[in-house]
């Protein structure tokens, strides 16, 4: 009976996540024309790469999109009666190598509107190279910081506030979403037309078990030695036993107190890694509900 009960939960849920029709979700390219810096290691057409032989999240499949040349905004605007105006752009983990399509992207812009935000998952190139390559993460942030900005100028008729913009990213997009609020503003790439006219940094930043911050011995790695009392308000999720070090989150924040920067850490003891927002026995999976409240703390739900 408990069994069932739990099922019927997570059917309930899953379902709750799917209310949002195709027709209202809206794609926008990031690019005029060839994105600029390193081109995206695609071997064929784009691909969903998951099989049936692969693990399931909270009793469901995941999404493996791969060879993205060109990156997308799919935007899930809030629904009116609760938009607040508030918009965060959404990069789903993956390596660098594969994009977890649904599960840390479509699914977290319809928990996004649940509560008036409007989810903007950002389709970035990939893949980008082996985790060993210095520069993987430099194209994604180029597609980030256009993104950002393309929001922001999109502003007006999009019914968003520009300054209630943030990022949210998973595993190897949280490590995107983290590189692109460090960088703050500093773009990677020539500004190209009136887009880039709109700033690039983002207004808040949420971290999921993010990846390659730290490395094992709880150093933090080149790129992120560039936080200061501008560095944006930032939000961490991470499960103590994830493979992807803790210490990833640990020593980001810790380097956000030391510059005075509004951060929230949440270290639960299990949990792993990549379960999204889809519930699970583990506490860690209840995450959004925290998140809720913090994004309301720092003001971008407004009263």
């Amino acid at each position: 009976m408990i069994h069932r009960i739990a099922l019927t939960i997570l059917l309930t849920f899953a379902f709750s996540l799917s209310v949002v029709a195709e027709e209202e979700v809206k794609v926008v390219k990031v690019w005029p024309g060839t994105p600029p810096g390193p081109a995206a290691k695609v071997n064929g057409p784009e691909i969903d790469r998951q099989k049936p032989t692969d693990r399931l999240v909270g009793g469901k499949s995941v999404m493996k999109i791969a060879n993205i040349a060109n990156a997308e905004l799919h935007i899930y605007p809030a629904p009116e009666e609760k938009a607040t105006g508030a918009s965060c752009i959404i990069c789903p983990g993956g390596g660098y190598n594969i994009l977890a399509w649904d599960l840390e992207g479509t699914e977290v812009a319809e928990w996004f509107n649940s509560i008036g935000v409007t989810g903007i998952v950002l389709k970035y190139r990939t893949p980008t190279g082996p985790l060993g390559d210095p520069e993987k993460w430099h194209g994604p942030v180029m597609d980030a910081q256009r993104a950002i900005s393309l929001v922001r100028s999109h502003c007006k008729d999009w019914k968003l506030d520009p300054e209630r913009v943030g990022v949210l990213g998973f595993s190897a997009g949280g490590n995107l979403a983290a590189h692109t609020a460090v960088e703050n503003g500093n773009r990677l790439y020539d500004a190209i037309d009136e887009i880039d006219e709109n700033h690039c940094a983002p207004n808040f930043t949420m971290l999921i078990y993010p990846a390659y911050i730290a490395d094992k011995d709880g150093s933090i790695l080149e790129g992120f030695d560039k936080v200061d009392e501008e560095t944006p308000p930032t939000f961490f999720v991470h499960a103590a036993n994830d493979p992807v070090t803790p210490l990833s989150s640990v020593m980001l924040f810790a380097e956000l107190e030391k510059a005075g920067v509004p951060a929230e850490l949440h270290i639960y003891p299990t949990g792993g890694h990549g379960y999204g927002l889809r519930p699970t026995k583990e506490a860690v999976t209840h995450w959004p509900k925290r998140a809720g409240h913090w994004l309301k703390e720092i003001g971008i739900l407004g009263e």
